[in-house]
């Protein structure tokens, strides 16, 4: 399907910045924090990650929609992304794959896009001024008129984004990877299996792949899960996954991690590596403009080594206020932000970038092997007293 004809169309954002474009998918208006995101592919992912909630995404690749929509690609069931901002969407993909178009795929699931934009001089300006609250109008509203529309809209800091996005109930996870960068040749879970439960604030396919390709059994569970009911589950691990949204909204959930530090291994992935951090005492702040894409380079402390890593994340963790026993294990080489944490002596660790990375890169995946090395470890040792409470654990918020 291509569009009609070119409807003209208007990007607005809050601080009196008007661009013009035209219109594709959904013809109709709609509002966002606009962020941009610098991969080079993967426009199908990053318009399916839950971590986009409330957003409008440009695109800094000039030609977008080129290989078309698949089936399989997606990491989860729907867009998530308010809008989408291109320079130029392909009307006429061409990929073995592809089985409908940029524009077919926005239109069919109500989301708008906007394309013809300079997205040069839109980024330059997120990166000058920060991530801006935007609209994208499609009728023939008056810029001004949109323009106050994008001041008078909802920010990121004040939605309960993750309650938005995460499942209704608990699920089983059971397909692995399918293709030929499966981490390693696949077993499937057998009865004995290492059972992972993800805690779903808005976790993408492809980490669910992960834990199933590296052998586990993994249950989903919804956001808001009490502590309680995750042990009930009797998991040998639990993941905290990525999501939209502030952290410092969700102090429930912090309360939950603190609760199962101690008990099992707990990973903490994206947002749930914010969560990881307030459980251990640190603050949140918020970035000028974030951190998307496939290219950031984030170095591990202890080996010296570095990774190229995919992120998608608005805000980050302040170290200064961590506990003695936390210890920062990765930084990103760009801005010098905490990407990584651990505890010294219980089995918790988190990461902010994606180490399941679709469509990539994948110089980090082997951090699922590490979570499935530190159940096997607990699973060793619950016979000589392994299992420690959280203990000596901050148990308030960070002042």
């Amino acid at each position: 399907m291509k569009p009609a004809a070119r409807r003209p169309a208007t990007l607005a954002l809050e601080d009196g910045s008007v661009f013009g474009g035209f219109a594709f998918g959904a013809a109709r208006d709609t509002f966002g924090e606009v962020v941009f995101n610098t991969s080079l592919s993967g426009y199908q992912e990053i318009l399916t990650d839950p971590s986009y909630k409330g957003q409008m995404v440009a695109m800094t690749v000039s030609h977008v929609g080129n290989y078309g929509i698949n089936p399989e690609d997606g990491e989860s069931a729907g867009i998530h992304v308010d809008g989408f901002i291109v320079r130029e969407a392909c009307a006429d993909p061409s990929n073995w794959r592809s089985r409908e178009s940029l524009h077919a795929y926005l239109a069919r699931h109500g989301v708008t896009g906007i394309e013809g934009v300079d997205t040069r001089a839109l980024v330059i300006l997120l990166r000058t001024k920060g991530a801006l609250r935007g609209v994208i109008g499609t009728g023939k509203t008056s810029p001004t008129a949109l323009v106050k529309r994008a001041k008078a809209s909802p920010r990121i800091e004040d939605r309960d984004l993750v309650q938005e996005v995460s499942c209704g109930k608990p699920y089983e996870w059971t397909e692995p990877f399918a293709d030929p960068v499966a981490p390693d040749p696949w077993t499937p879970p057998g009865h004995d299996a290492l059972h992972a439960v993800v805690v779903d604030c808005g976790v993408k396919r492809n980490i669910l792949r992960s834990l199933v390709s590296r052998g586990c059994r993994v249950t989903v569970v919804p956001a808001f899960t009490p502590a309680a009911g995750i042990l009930a589950l009797q998991p040998d691990g639990v993941v905290f996954s990525n999501g939209p949204g502030d952290p410092d909204r969700l102090p429930q959930m912090v309360q939950v991690v603190r609760d199962c530090i101690g008990k099992v291994p707990v990973f903490g992935i994206c947002l749930g590596h914010q969560l990881v951090g307030k459980a251990l005492g640190g603050r949140i702040f918020k970035l000028r403009f974030g951190h998307h894409g496939g290219n950031h380079p984030v170095r591990h402390e202890r080996t010296g080594k570095v990774a190229i890593t995919a992120q998608n994340h608005n805000f980050a963790v302040d170290p200064k206020n961590l506990v003695p026993e936390a210890e920062v294990t990765h930084l990103n080489l760009n801005d010098r932000t905490v990407e990584g944490l651990r505890h010294r002596t219980l089995p918790v660790f988190s990461v902010q970038y994606h180490p399941e990375a679709a469509p990539g890169p994948h110089d980090s995946r082997s951090l699922f092997k590490d979570f499935v090395t530190m159940m096997q470890g607990l699973r060793r040792s619950r016979s000589s007293g392994f299992r420690r409470n959280s203990d000596g654990l901050p148990q308030r918020e960070a002042p």
